[in-house]
C-alpha cells in the first residue's frame, strides 16, 4: 500500500501519493513512499558475484543499485521476475527463510515485560500471485518469532491467484510446516473470484477461531517480540485497534530499512499517509509509548469478536485502498480507538509497482466517494473535491451503501465532525469553500491554469479541466489554483496581483504573497468580472495572455458552485 521526501518532524510537507524510509517520517508523508536520501540499511543480503557480461537493462528500477555482478542470463530472469511481481524474486529465492533481521525497535523496548497471560492470536495473511518464497519467508518468521503459547493458527488467503506454485507448492510447505507445529492450525482459505483487499481479510477474519486477528500482507517478515506488544495493548483495552511500525524492505536489494513511529492518517483523496501524533505523546519523551492515531494504513490487530462487533471491513470496497481509512473513522466514531504501537515491528516490502493493478486511482476514487457517503456527513462533498468531481451526477458507481448505513445507525456513533475536532483536527474541513472547478473567461472561451512548475505564473490556456486547471474559490476572497491541500499545516498557492507596475498575475504560497505585499483577495460571482480586492484591478485574458489591469467586464465562470456567494 501506501510521498517522497523525508524531513525532520513538524515540518510542513507537500503531500504526495501514496512503504516506508530509514529517516523520521513526517506530518503530511504518504504511505509507500521513494526516499530520496536514507541512511545505509539495516541489513544488507548476500549477493551473488557472478561475472557482469553487459548490462542489459540500464532503464530498470531493478538494476539501479542491484545487480552489477549478474550475468546475462541471470539478469534476465532477475528482470521478468521483477515485471511480475514488482520485487526481486530472483534475490528473494536465494535468501535464507529464515533470515536474521536487526533489532530496530528503540532501546526502551527492550526493556519492557509483557504479561505472560496474553490473548491468543490468529494471524491473517493474505495474497495475490505473490511470489511463493516471499510467502514462506513471511510464515517462517511469524512461527519462529511469535510465542508458540500465543500464535493459535495462521491464516492464508489467496485472492484467486493464477500462479502454479501458490496451489500444489505451498500446500506441499504447509503440511511440512504444520508436521514441525502440531499444535498450530494452518488453513489456506482459496477466493474463487478476485474480490480484493477488504473481502479477503474478512474472509480471513471469518476463519480465524483466536482471541486475536492480526491481518497482515504476505511481503513481510516479522520481528522478534512484535506480538506482545500489540496483545498487551489489546488485553488492557478490547476495543483498541492496534498497528505495528513497519520497517521498509526495499523493492531490489531486500535490504531492511529502520521506521520510526507516527500516527497513519490521510488526505482529502483518502491516500493514506503519515502523521505527528498528538502533542501529549511528544510531552511523555518515551518514544516507545504506544500513541493514538486518526487511521490505520490496513495492516493491524484487534480483538476478534470487538471487530466483528464494529462491522469488520466494507466488502463494498473494491480491488484496492480506502479500506482502511474507512476502518479507523469508523472505529474512533462508534466507540473504539487506534493506536501505532512502535515497539512492535514488522518489516514489510515496498513494491516498485503493482502488478495486479498498474493504475489503481480508479477503485482509490471510487472507494473514496463509498466512505464519504456513508461516514461524513456534511463533509462528503470534499472527497469529490478532492478528486474533482461533480456532487451529483459524478456518474461513479459506488455500490449499495445501505447496509453500511444502517450499521453505523445501529453503533450509535458519533457525526464525522466529533471526529474532525476531536480525532484528526489536522485535516482542513474547508467549511468556506464557495466553488471549484475550472475557471472559463467567456469571452476569450479560455481557462487559468497553473502554468509551469515550478514556476509564479499562471497562464490562459485551452479549458481541459484536468488538475493544472483545478480552481478553488474560498470564502475569504482566496483564488487557489492547480489545487488545494487537504491539511492546515500546508500552503495552498494563491492566485495574486503583484503590484500596479506589473500587468501579469502570480502564483504563490499564500502567506508568503502576504509577506511580499502581493495581493490575494479576490471579488468573484459567477458570470460576472474577478476584481482584486485591494487593488481594483480585474483579472483577464488579453491577445490569448492572463493579466491584471483595469477592468473591462471581461465575464468568468467556475465550473461546479458549492455555496451561492
Amino acid at each position: 500500500m501506501l510521498a517522497k521526501a523525508r524531513k525532520s518532524r513538524g515540518r510542513v510537507i507537500d503531500s504526495m501519493k501514496a512503504s516506508l524510509l530509514i529517516n523520521q517520517p513526517v506530518q503530511g508523508e504518504q504511505y509507500d513512499p521513494k526516499p530520496e536520501q536514507a541512511e545505509q540499511a539495516v541489513q544488507e543480503p548476500q549477493k551473488e558475484k557472478l561475472k557482469t557480461k553487459k548490462k542489459l537493462f540500464p532503464n530498470s528500477e531493478l538494476f539501479k543499485d542491484w545487480g552489477e555482478d549478474l550475468s546475462e542470463d541471470d539478469q534476465k530472469e532477475a528482470q521478468a521476475l521483477f515485471e511480475k511481481y514488482g520485487y526481486n524474486v530472483f534475490l528473494s529465492d536465494r535468501l535464507p527463510l529464515d533470515r536474521v533481521l536487526a533489532d530496530t525497535r528503540n532501546p526502551r523496548c527492550k526493556e519492557k515485560k509483557y504479561p505472560k497471560d496474553l490473548p491468543s492470536m490468529a494471524v491473517v495473511l493474505i495474497f495475490l500471485d505473490e511470489a511463493l518464497s516471499i510467502i514462506k519467508r513471511a510464515i517462517r518468521s511469524i512461527i519462529d518469532r511469535t510465542p508458540k503459547h500465543l500464535l493459535r493458527e495462521i491464516i492464508l488467503v489467496d485472492d484467486n491467484s493464477s500462479n502454479e506454485d501458490l496451489k500444489g507448492d505451498l500446500d506441499i510447505y504447509v503440511k511440512s510446516i504444520q508436521e514441525q507445529n502440531p499444535g498450530l492450525r494452518i488453513e489456506t482459505v482459496r477466493h474463487g473470484e478476485q474480490l480484493g483487499l477488504a473481502s479477503s481479510r474478512i474472509s480471513g477474519w471469518r476463519a480465524a477461531t483466536a482471541d486475536v486477528v492480526a491481518l497482515l500482507d504476505a511481503h513481510i517478515e516479522v520481528h522478534e517480540m512484535w506480538a506482545e506488544p500489540l496483545l498487551t495493548q489489546i488485553k488492557l483495552d478490547r476495543t483498541v485497534v492496534v498497528s505495528p511500525v513497519f520497517d521498509r524492505v526495499n523493492f531490489d536489494d531486500l535490504a531492511v530499512v529502520n521506521y520510526h513511529a507516527l500516527a497513519h492518517a490521510f488526505d482529502w483523496e483518502l491516500w493514506c499517509m503519515y502523521e505527528s501524533f498528538r502533542p501529549e505523546w511528544y510531552k511523555l519523551y518515551d518514544p516507545s509509548m504506544p500513541g493514538k492515531s486518526p487511521s490505520v494504513m490496513g495492516i493491524l490487530a484487534a480483538d476478534r469478536k470487538f471487530l466483528g462487533e464494529i462491522g469488520v471491513l466494507d466488502e463494498g470496497m473494491q480491488v484496492y485502498g480506502g479500506e482502511n481509512v474507512e476502518l479507523g473513522i469508523r472505529v474512533w466514531t462508534c466507540g473504539g480507538s487506534v493506536e501505532v504501537v512502535p515497539c512492535s515491528k514488522i518489516a514489510h516490502i515496498e513494491r516498485a509497482h503493482k502488478p495486479y493493478m498498474q493504475d489503481y486511482s480508479k477503485a482509490m476514487r471510487r472507494n473514496a466517494l463509498r466512505v464519504a457517503e456513508v461516514w461524513m456527513d456534511e463533509y462528503k462533498h470534499n472527497v469529490n473535491l478532492a478528486w474533482n468531481v461533480p456532487f451529483e451526477d459524478h456518474g461513479i458507481d459506488i455500490g449499495d451503501v445501505s447496509e453500511r448505513k444502517k450499521l453505523r445507525e445501529k453503533l450509535k456513533c458519533k457525526p464525522f465532525k466529533w471526529y474532525l475536532e476531536n480525532v484528526y483536527p489536522q485535516l482542513d474541513p474547508l467549511d468556506d469553500l464557495l466553488a471549484y472547478g475550472g475557471m472559463k473567461n467567456m469571452n476569450a472561451s479560455m481557462c487559468i491554469d497553473q502554468g509551469p512548475v515550478p514556476g509564479h505564473t499562471p497562464i490562459a490556456y485551452g479549458c481541459h479541466y484536468y488538475n493544472s486547471q483545478s480552481t478553488y474559490y474560498r470564502g475569504s476572497g482566496e483564488l487557489y489554483i492547480g489545487g488545494i491541500k487537504s491539511h492546515k499545516y500546508n500552503e495552498n498557492r494563491c492566485l495574486v496581483d503583484m503590484g500596479e507596475a506589473n500587468p501579469i498575475p502570480g502564483l504563490y504560497e499564500c502567506k508568503q504573497a502576504t509577506e511580499k505585499g502581493m495581493s490575494r483577495f479576490w471579488d468573484f460571482t459567477q458570470g460576472k468580472e474577478i476584481k482584486n480586492k485591494k487593488t481594483k484591478r480585474c483579472l483577464e485574458i488579453t491577445d490569448r495572455q492572463l493579466v491584471v489591469h483595469e477592468c473591462t467586464s471581461q465575464r468568468w465562470e467556475i465550473q461546479n458552485i458549492i455555496k451561492p456567494f
